[in-house]
């Protein structure tokens, strides 16, 4: 079986003019196929597809196959994530990354298809993000049994959300609310919902349910009966970094997959992201810290603003701030939003 890592070949000479769709990464060099790995839930397989449907648009001649890979975050849904990483050592590495990046060592795939939220801010050496699509809507949701959100859920409700984040948010504007964890791909959530007399509400992303196709602020129908949606005030409750982009990663020095990557590449949500991630880094946080970071563009300036909770048990008010600059300098501006909260 040939190696992915040999998709780029010499080319024979020919009096055929070579296609210009096709990136190269030296000269006489005619890359025929790309393996694209992604996980395989109902959202991943979605993102996938819509990485698939740039990448034959860019290159109609390019042979595009999928690779499914399940990782560690898919298989342990016993426990919260924050304990899978503990007990399966991928911190640092990502509880939803990890076999994708070592199939993309091992030259089983080319490209991998990340939520960019789930992505460690720093990679291993041999790895690198190259490329993003274009950003879906970053807000985070309330999704209730009833209509109404935040204002409408009675004293001492119960709301379910893996992430740390807005665990600590959703305390913050509500103290009397009790934070549960849930584990499951977006339709398990929702199904929960609406079946568990226990639970009250749900926190998720509105990207993942309108690219699932999702009534993502009104009413949404599942096997155990409808639940509906509703923003969060966006002012206060900040998304993660990367929240609602799809980030493409390739081996290091694999300039054939990256220049498919990089064609499909959309620059404005890259500069956002750069920034984020950027911001997360400097705390040194990772997808389980609880950090909230927006960006905005304002005609030739990047508006940026972070929370940063207390970690753990700790209980306190959280630091804030909000900054401009360039948005030609996304790692600068990300900087001066990390000093005036230092």
């Amino acid at each position: 079986m040939r190696s992915a890592t040999s998709k780029c070949k010499p080319a024979k000479k020919s009096s055929r003019t070579k296609s210009k769709n096709f990136p190269t990464n030296r000269e006489m060099s005619t890359p025929n196929k790309l393996v694209v790995g992604t996980r395989g839930s109902a959202l991943a397989l979605v993102q996938a597809e819509m990485t698939e449907g740039l990448l034959r648009k860019a290159f109609p001649e390019a042979e595009i196959v999928r690779k499914v890979i399940t990782t560690t975050g898919d298989r342990r849904t016993d426990v919260s994530l924050a304990e899978v990483a503990k007990v399966e050592g991928v911190f640092d590495k990502g509880v939803f990354i990890k076999e994708l990046e070592i199939a993309l060592e091992n030259g089983e795939i080319d490209i991998a298809v990340h939520s960019l939220k789930d992505v460690p801010t720093v990679l291993e050496d041999q790895f690198e993000i190259v490329s993003v699509l274009e950003r879906a809507p970053v807000a985070d949701l309330l999704i209730t049994k009833n209509a109404g959100g935040l204002e409408a859920l009675p004293q001492g409700a119960k709301v379910a959300s893996s992430s740390c984040r807005r665990q600590k948010m959703l305390k913050w504007l509500r103290p009397d609310i009790e934070m549960v964890d849930i584990r499951g791909n977006v339709p398990t959530r929702l199904r929960k919902l609406a079946e568990n007399p226990e639970i009250d509400g749900i926190i998720l992303a509105e990207a993942g349910l309108v690219r699932l196709g999702y009534n993502a602020t009104g009413e949404m129908s599942t096997e155990a009966g409808s639940v509906f949606g509703c923003a969060v005030d966006p002012e206060q409750f900040l998304p993660a970094a990367g929240q609602g982009a799809v980030g493409l990663e390739v081996r290091k020095g694999d300039e054939c997959s990256a220049n498919f990557a990089k064609a499909i590449n959309h620059a404005p949500t890259m500069t956002r992201i750069t920034a984020e991630r950027e911001f997360l880094r400097l705390l040194n946080g990772g997808c389980h810290t609880p950090v909230g970071v927006s960006t905005q563009f304002f005609g030739d300036k990047l508006l940026m603003e972070g929370i940063v909770f207390p970690e753990g048990e700790a209980i306190g008010d959280p630091m804030q701030a909000e900054v401009s600059g360039s948005v030609n300098e996304p790692l600068k501006v990300a900087q001066t939003l990390f000093k005036s909260l230092s």
